[in-house]
């Protein structure tokens, strides 16, 4: 199974997909005229303002959930494989990726909101709608649907409930083990994985508001617990901050651990952390209710430099000043041993070492809490990602209980990841990360060579900014976008409710 796994990968995660992915957020920031620098106050203010909708959640929700899904096991356990296997120099090819991939995901994001649709009295959306509507292309779409549904409804969530398993594992050490059908497992990871499963399905059988409820108390939470400890821990140690700084961006061009090795693992690290490009962020980008679709995409874009800027630091600094991990070079070869062979670098130990170091015995229960909500929430997303496509997918066909049985199946693969080997788990997310990310940035580039919407919505954004105006409007037909029927149906209610009221 391994060996399988890492072939594919071999395929997917090429040399060509890493530079389709910085090449696409260089393209982009220029195109947008660096609309991550440009806009910066503006997205903080979009953050603060706005409200939900019985149709919509708010841009605050919709930026929770998707930062749910953005802040998970990769800011964690994520950022250690990367050094691990990358070097410290991984660590600054991450902030370029994050850098570029903002002005990405303002794209895929506002495409998100000028495609969407109102179903059941929801708002639906996503790549596999603006595939559709902006490229014409409805067999592509269909292909990004159901290569979504697999990667967020059954490889990803292995990813995230692992980490979840193998952290609290560490923490309740020599527990026992039950010998099952599926291998040995044990009991620390037996029952974590019974009451993720339980509360997984207390919460998505409540649907999209409940997530959203939950997400934007939780998500706010444990990022701020988390960088206020590792800046404790970088404040302790604020001597070999400069020289740790120095390390990652040295290595980054003169690296340890070979420089494909740090460009890879930085940027795929980068892309699973903070999915810029991915096609997960635009899902709940879609679902928010705003005056114009250019707000929810600097929104998102806003949600790029907290993921990766501030958690993904924040975990790198912390592994780094402390020395608590291993480069790994080729065979069973370490290029740098910091710590015991035996620890694994694509877990969360390294992170757990780091905290334990400053804090001793508090740093393994901590790091595992905060891995549970980070993951936990992450899960939570990729159901909502999943069932998004679903929806999509029940527009041609009706496929009774295709909900449902999405629930069956992501608790299933909640379960199976808790108990499973790391190294499987991270395989079938690269798996998932890669599939999309490849089929997303190609669609993104063919729409925006045909008709660039997302750059005709800034425009007219920043025109309206100029003009001072109190409320915004959005008129696709005005720009040239065709294809945004909720935004035209919008207008003209809007127009219809102006002239009967005069």
């Amino acid at each position: 199974m391994q060996d399988l796994v890492n072939t594919i990968n071999g395929y997917i995660w090429s040399s060509a997909l890493i530079y389709l992915c910085l090449g696409a957020g260089l393209f982009f920031t220029v195109m947008t005229r660096f609309v991550q620098v440009r806009q910066f106050s503006e997205m903080w203010r979009l953050l603060m303002s706005g409200k939900s909708s019985e149709q919509g959640i708010s841009p605050f929700q919709a930026l929770a959930i998707s930062l749910s899904g953005r802040v998970g096991a990769g800011n964690i356990a994520g950022v250690a494989a990367a050094i691990g296997f990358g070097g410290p120099g991984a660590v600054f090819w991450m902030w370029v990726v994050a850098f570029f991939g903002a002005a990405t995901a303002y794209i895929e994001s506002a495409n998100a909101q000028i495609y969407k649709e109102e179903h059941d009295g929801k708002y639906h959306g996503g790549p596999a709608y603006y595939i559709e509507k902006a490229m014409g292309q409805k067999w592509y779409a269909w292909t990004f649907a159901v290569a979504t549904i697999l990667a967020t409804g059954v490889l990803l969530p292995t990813v995230q409930s692992n980490t979840i398993g193998t952290a609290i594992e560490q923490v309740f050490a020599n527990t026992g083990s039950i010998d099952t059908a599926i291998g040995v497992i044990s009991y620390a990871k037996l029952y974590t994985a019974t009451g993720i499963v339980l509360l997984l399905g207390f919460i998505i059988f409540g649907g999209v508001k409940r997530i959203a409820n939950f997400t934007q108390v939780i998500v706010p939470f444990m990022a701020l617990a988390y960088i206020l400890v590792s800046l404790i821990i970088i404040g302790l140690n604020i001597t070999q901050l400069p020289s740790a700084f120095m390390l990652i961006v040295g290595d980054a061009f003169t690296p340890m651990a070979g420089f494909g090795a740090a460009i890879g693992w930085g940027v795929k690290r980068g892309i699973y952390s903070n999915e810029a490009g991915q096609g997960t962020g635009p899902h709940a980008a879609a679902a928010a209710e705003v005056e114009h679709p250019a707000q929810q995409g600097l929104v998102q874009a806003f949600s790029v430099y907290i993921d990766t800027l501030f958690v993904c630091s924040a975990t790198a600094f912390m592994i780094i000043i402390t020395g608590t991990y291993n480069v790994h070079g080729a065979g069973d070869l370490f290029v740098v041993q910091n710590i015991a062979s035996d620890v694994v670098a694509s877990g969360p130990e390294y992170t757990q070492i780091a905290v334990d170091s400053v804090f001793t015995g508090v740093g393994k229960p901590f790091v595992a809490l905060a891995l549970f909500f980070f993951a936990f929430t992450t899960i939570l997303a990729y159901y909502f990602i999943a069932e998004n496509n679903i929806y999509y997918i029940k527009r041609t066909f009706k496929l009774p209980g295709a909900v449902f049985m999405l629930k069956v199946v992501i608790m299933t693969a909640t379960f199976y990841g808790t108990v499973k080997a790391a190294s499987i788990a991270w395989g079938l997310g690269d798996i998932g990360v890669g599939l999309m990310a490849w089929l997303n940035i190609i669609g993104i580039i063919i729409i925006f060579f045909m008709s660039k919407p997302a750059v005709k919505a800034l425009n007219d954004y920043e025109q309206q900014q100029k003009e001072g105006v109190e409320h915004y409007t959005f008129d696709p037909k005005k720009l040239g976008i065709k294809g945004a029927t909720f935004w035209e149906d919008r207008l003209a209610k809007s127009k219809g409710s102006d002239v009967n009221m005069s």
